[in-house]
């Protein structure tokens, strides 16, 4: 074939596919994304030791979007005690904003903790505890999150504590309501490890933006599975909390293959957290790990 009949080929052809078939490969790449059963992200607190400066080399706060970068993760769930007095800085939120953009990383949820109880028995300090939340609801906003997750801690007795939660979390999800910011619950101790209990106190706050972040552990004594069950219902996340792996690949702890059939089953689709807090392997092995068993059941699933 003489160069210029090449040539004269090669504005539809390339390596024996059309300049149409082409796009059509693309849009077809794009279909199976979309249609994915899940998404999968990093939370912040599966490196904590390294950001605490605990143990291996130590990682910056405003490092950890490049680092999900690093493992080919898309989007991020932020823990406030790795950036606890900047949720009104905004030069900080700005810099955190522009590193996640330069990875093209998603700012899915702040992590909160350590605000007081937003079920605390005293007026006072539930009221304190309900307006400590409001700079991070702000800060999710400023970063492109959709969610802040709170924990919902009180005292007393089920009903009291049910109760009481309620009251605290109706009040700071109708603040983050006009901001766009959901308020979601995790099981994380106390009655809040009971799934029954988290989906009474939904139930109760009803309100759109008020849901839960389904953790695979933090489930004590109550069935983790019919945990996570409980819990589906009102998610607007899921994290999929890892601790060891067995030679296959299997998590040890939780049948990640059953639990994210529950989540499927929800009709859930959105992200799914790796949370490694295991001691066998490092914080980067772990994480590794956790991503792979999700990638496997995401393809498998799909």
């Amino acid at each position: 074939m003489e160069r210029r009949e090449f040539l004269k080929l090669g504005v539809g052809t390339v390596c024996g596919f059309s300049l149409g078939e082409l796009a059509g490969c693309a849009s077809r790449e794009v279909d199976m994304k979309n249609k994915l059963p899940f998404q999968i992200s990093l939370a912040e607190w599966s490196f904590h030791r390294r950001l605490f400066g605990q143990k291996g080399p130590a990682l910056d706060h405003l490092d950890f979007a490049r680092t999900a970068h690093e493992f080919g993760i898309e989007a991020v769930e932020y823990c406030n005690p790795f950036f606890m007095d900047k949720a009104r800085d905004q030069s900080y939120l700005g810099e955190m904003k522009k590193r996640a953009n330069e990875h093209g990383i998603k700012s899915l949820l702040i992590m909160c903790d350590n605000e007081g109880k937003l079920g605390d028995p005293d007026e006072k300090q539930r009221t304190q505890a309900v307006e400590n939340h409001y700079k991070w609801v702000e800060a999710a906003r400023f970063l492109g999150c959709h969610s802040i997750r709170v924990n919902a801690y009180s005292d007393g007795t089920y009903d009291e504590q049910l109760k009481l939660a309620a009251d605290g979390l109706h009040r700071l999800a109708k603040f983050a309501a006009p901001f766009g910011i959901n308020v979601i619950v995790e099981n994380h101790g106390g009655f809040s490890s009971n799934g029954a209990w988290v989906a009474a106190v939904m139930k109760t706050v009803n309100l759109p933006n008020c849901g839960t972040l389904p953790d695979f552990g933090n489930f004590g004594e109550y069935d983790r599975y019919q945990g996570v069950t409980d819990l589906m219902p009102f998610a607007k996340g899921v994290s999929a909390k890892s601790y060891d792996f067995d030679a296959a690949g299997n998590e040890v702890n939780t049948d990640f293959y059953r639990m994210l059939k529950i989540v499927a089953e929800a009709g859930y689709s959105g992200y799914v957290g790796i949370e490694y807090e295991g001691e066998q392997l490092s914080e980067e092995d772990g994480v590794r790990a956790t991503r792979d068993l999700l990638r496997k059941i995401q393809n498998e699933m799909s």
